[in-house]
């Protein structure tokens, strides 16, 4: 029985018996029904662990021989010791298609983050996502062709995950790709060459899908390469024509399929069958440019951008059902399922796919993790939270709790995390080198998410009891909201199913219609941020033709003569601009630093030259950018005469302004090492501003710094400050300033070669900002606050400098009247503002004092308002308005009020202690809360009358709101709700 034809659910053999580069196929000498269904599954466990599961048939053994055929063997085989790694491991698929392509001159490139520095998208979604600006033009090509295995990141299929053979968050994109250099002849012809030579695939298994205009595609793959007519598939735009977008580059692609099932011949064969086929590699031919009218011009420069799924061809290769059983992923899976204590392969179905989630999640949770994302309610940070949940919620559904130290309410994330970091060496070295920080973190959010599904519960209990209660009240069916269940999935991750589950034991329906509309809107708002990559050609490419990189001088100096090589007024290129006109100048050289890696654009001036008539315009600079590519763009505003192309000027870089942004930009070097210091060296940089008034850095810490801690960061800086040291820079190779031990600064993009700023002994970044020559410079340095910015990521905002001066001035300042106005010295001000405070708070007593006792003369008048309801119960009922009674003094009425009214009685009072301000109170006695009524939900609609809320238990609960104007009424519908309500319960 081949491997392909096995049952779904099961795996011939481990992804860590692994197939040589000869493709003898994989037999067995099984015929259906040689065993039962369980004897075969013990008896494939005996095969893959024969210490644990002895075989029940001793003539069956394995041996992996040099051309890998797996074989049923007699008794005098001897099985071989597994190798840990193979020619079809997934480190070795990886390996060897990086080097097919280096051997055809491509350079290896390593994987960007899981951050782009794209603002189109939240994470790298493709291989190509790093080449975009050269495919745009905006950028020269550092190399005529490159070669990488990239992470990636996609969420828009996450409820396929577990459920399909294919569908992951987190995979591999293996690609090659041409920046002008090849065309589809030569990418064609290697894909080929690469799946039936290199990765030995049999060519009777391989399938092509092309675009249906595109002949020359057809012709090569049917002409040169001798794929037969009735395996090659002509496919409409939807599936084989690539575009970025309504406008932009675009192409036809070609697909390479893998056939399964070669016996069920070419009639009928539909390659979007996944029980058959599987696409592993696509071949993107980038020729073309969309416009406007949706009309296709050919691109100057032809550019190919491949890709194939790593996961899916170590599935093929290593001959397993599904992805999630290859060497990449099952180790994961198998961690999870000791965890849960349960057999992958004797389980069932529905576990085995809740452990397939658990592998594939948790691996795009620890390269998030890695590379920065930590969890948050927004952007990046909600998609690691909701992957952190899902993990979480799934794992509890099959049984795992706690830790493997017994410790029940422990985390078991970390537990699995670990067999992740333990894979990801050749994916990903980092990894390993941040794994206290991940650990820590996925430990700390899981105990947090445990404390928000315990509240989930709680609150699905309330929603079904409000269900409930509603469908008595009005006579109607209990159904639980589509938004309400869609709340519960998608804040507190609980599955749709657990929550029908829950709601039929207690009688209530679920509106699954609304459910699906919800998950809908969100499906369509995850794939249109997070799922396409933006490929458009801007007005400004054109310009890119004229214009040169801008030669950047400004290390050396603030001042240099130039020549405008461009204009932009309005955003569109013109020749001349007249005075008062806001524009961007495009200069061949300058001074003027652009803004990036945190550090904010030069100000000062532009002026142009005329000669012997000497300044004839100036140009006030605010602000200077980076754009398509190494271009500066001076934003500024004309204050004198007009400035058009091909002027000469000067450029003047404001000094005080520069010196101030370097001064900021050295000390935030200086902070990072002084925190590596102090809270130690797992922290990193996770965002930065470098200005002339202050200076922000946010780094990856999961709590507070302490008072102490945040004096010693200030007193190293200083330290350092005041030991003078000389800063060094030097231009280097990138890989030998990551030897040196060079940091990268968070967002900064690095090419081959990178300029090192070493403050010898203290710090070492990779960094192209500007700086001091000498830590003195700097002068002092003070921390203004320290706060958090989102879950795991700390924000510190600092002054360097001229700033540090002038903040200390300031605070001297504030001091000097506050001791004037206190009458005291600067070191007696703590204690006299603890004795003022003192004073005031007893002050509030006495007034809060004052008026309860107001409140309680008050609720004694009207407690003679008190009116019976009910026959068989008497229930004495109160609702009353206070006047400006205040929320508190409100309460002490309503407790009064029930004392001296007694048992049974309910008591609901109304306010409105302030302009725009309603407070409502709602207090039931032991006997009325037996019936069925709570304080809390009785309270709620009449607060929103009011355009308030509120709740609390079932026998006290205060409400507010802020129409006063609507209280009257709010009030009399108390009254007759709880009239209504309590006739019937006490009848």
């Amino acid at each position: 029985m081949e491997a392909s034809k096995l049952p779904c659910s099961f795996a011939p053999f481990p992804p860590s018996t692994l197939i040589s580069r000869n493709r003898t196929k994989c037999h067995h000498s099984l015929s259906p029904g040689f065993w039962n269904y369980k004897d075969f599954i013990v008896q494939r466990l005996s095969l893959i662990y024969p210490s644990h599961f002895p075989s029940r048939n001793p003539k069956m053994q394995l041996i992996r021989n040099s051309s890998a055929s797996v074989q049923p063997l007699t008794e005098d085989h001897h099985i071989e010791e597994k190798h840990e790694e193979g020619p079809t491991s997934g480190n070795s698929i990886r390996r060897r298609f990086l080097e097919f392509y280096a051997a055809k001159g491509h350079k290896i490139l390593p994987s960007s983050s899981l951050v782009p520095d794209d603002p189109t998208v939240l994470l790298t979604i493709a291989g190509m996502l790093q080449f975009k600006p050269i495919f745009l033009g905006k950028v020269p090509r550092q190399v005529a062709c490159a070669t990488t295995s990239q992470k990636c990141i996609r969420t828009n299929d996450i409820e396929n995950v577990g459920r399909t053979s294919r569908h992951h968050t987190f995979f591999e994109m293996l690609g090659n790709f041409s920046f002008g250099d090849y065309f589809k002849k030569e990418a064609i012809k290697w894909a080929w060459e690469l799946s039936t030579i290199e990765y030995g695939l049999p060519s009777e298994n391989l399938w092509i899908s092309v675009y249906e205009d595109d002949e020359e595609t057809y012709g090569i793959w049917h002409d040169e390469i001798g794929v037969p007519a009735n395996r090659i598939k002509k496919m409409g735009e939807e599936d084989n024509f690539w575009t970025s977008g309504s406008t932009g580059p675009c192409g036809p692609c070609s697909e390479i399929y893998y056939d399964f099932h070669t016996e069920r011949g070419f009639s009928n064969a539909d390659l979007n069958d996944d029980t058959r086929f599987i696409e592993f590699y696509n071949l993107v031919f980038m020729q073309f440019n969309k416009k406007e009218d949706g009309s296709l011009e050919p691109l100057k420069q032809k550019n190919i951008d491949t890709g194939m799924g790593l996961e899916r061809m170590a599935r093929i290769l290593q001959k397993v059902p599904n992805n999630y059983e290859t060497d990449l992923i099952f180790p994961i899976i198998e961690k999870a399922a000791e965890l849960a204590s349960i057999s992958y392969a004797l389980t069932d179905d529905s576990s085995r796919t809740k452990l397939k989630v658990i592998g594939d999640h948790m691996r795009a949770i620890v390269y998030l993790l890695s590379d920065g994302v930590f969890p948050s309610n927004i952007g990046r940070g909600y998609i690691v939270r909701r992957l952190i949940r899902r993990a979480v919620r799934t794992g509890r559904l099959l049984g795992i709790k706690g830790d493997e130290s017994g410790n029940l309410e422990g985390a078991f994330l970390p537990i699995i995390a670990e067999k992740v970091i333990d894979l990801s060496t050749e994916i990903d070295p980092d990894v390993k080198t941040r794994k206290t920080r991940i650990l820590e973190e996925l430990k700390r959010e899981e105990l947090r998410f445990i404390v928000t599904l315990e509240r989930g519960e709680k609150l699905l209990d309330e929603m079904l009891d409000n269900a409930l209660e509603y469908a008595t009240l009005h006579k109607t069916t209990a159904c639980l909201s589509g938004k309400d269940a869609f709340l519960l999935y998608d804040t507190y991750g609980f599955p749709v199913e657990i929550t029908m589950e829950e709601a039929d034991e207690r009688g209530v329906s679920v509106n699954m219609s609304d459910f699906d509309v919800e998950m809908e809107n969100q499906r369509r708002q995850s794939q249109a941020a997070h799922n396409t990559v933006k490929l458009t050609v801007e007005n400004g490419s054109d310009l890119t033709q004229n214009v040169p990189d801008t030669e950047f001088i400004g290390y050396d100096t603030l001042y240099s003569n130039a020549v405008i090589k461009g204009i932009l007024f309005g955003g569109k290129p013109v020749i001349e601009v007249p005075e008062g006109s806001e524009v961007e100048v495009l200069l061949d050289r300058t001074p003027f630093y652009a803004e990036s890696g945190g550090q904010v654009g030069d100000r000062g001036l532009i002026k142009v030259n005329g000669g012997k008539t000497g300044i004839t315009a100036v140009v006030e600079i605010s602000d200077v950018q980076k754009s398509l590519g190494n271009i500066f763009v001076h934003k500024g505003t004309i204050k004198e005469g007009s400035v058009a192309v091909g002027g000469e000027v000067v450029a003047e870089v404001d000094a005080k302004l520069r010196q101030r942004a370097k001064v900021h930009h050295t000390a935030t070097h200086l902070l990072q090492a002084a925190l590596k210091k102090v809270i130690g060296q797992e922290t990193s940089q996770a965002g930065s501003l470098v200005a002339f008034e202050r200076l922000r850095f946010d780094f990856n810490f999961h709590r507070q710094l302490l008072d102490h801690e945040l004096m010693k960061v200030e007193d190293l800086i200083n330290e350092w400050i005041g030991d003078a040291t000389p800063l060094q820079t030097e231009v280097m190779r990138i890989a030998d300033a990551k030897k040196a031990g060079a940091i990268a600064m968070f967002g900064e993009k690095y090419g081959e070669e990178v300029r090192v700023v070493n403050v010898p002994g203290v710090s070492m970044e990779l960094c192209g900002g500007t700086h001091v020559s000498n830590t003195s410079e700097i002068r002092g340095f003070k921390i203004i606050s320290e706060q958090g910015i989102s879950s795991g990521v700390r924000r510190i905002e600092a002054v360097a400098g001229d700033a540090f001066i002038e903040y200390v001035s300031d605070r001297d300042n504030y001091m000097k009247q506050l001791c004037s106005t206190l009458k005291v010295k600067a070191e007696e001000v703590p204690m006299r503002v603890s004795s003022l405070l003192e004073e005031l708070r007893t002050t509030k007593n006495e007034v809060s004092a004052a008026r309860a006792k107001t409140a309680v003369y008050k609720a004694s008048v009207i407690a003679n308002n008190a009116f019976h309801v009910g026959t068989s119960t008497k229930i004495r009922v109160l609702v009353e308005f206070m006047d400006d009674t205040d929320a508190d003094s409100l309460k002490t009425a309503a407790e009064h009020l029930l004392d001296v009214l007694e048992d049974p009685a309910a008591i609901i009072l109304g306010s409105s202690p302030g302009e725009d301000k309603v407070s409502l109170v709602a207090a039931f006695s032991p006997t009325v809360v037996t019936m069925g009524m709570q304080a809390g939900k009785f309270i709620g609609p009449i607060a929103k009358m009011c355009g308030g809320g509120g709740g609390g238990r079932p026998n006290f609960a205060q409400a507010g709101g802020r129409k006063p104007e609507s209280l009257s009424s709010a009030l009399e519908k108390a009254r007759t709700d709880i009239v209504k309500v309590l006739s019937e319960k006490a009848s």
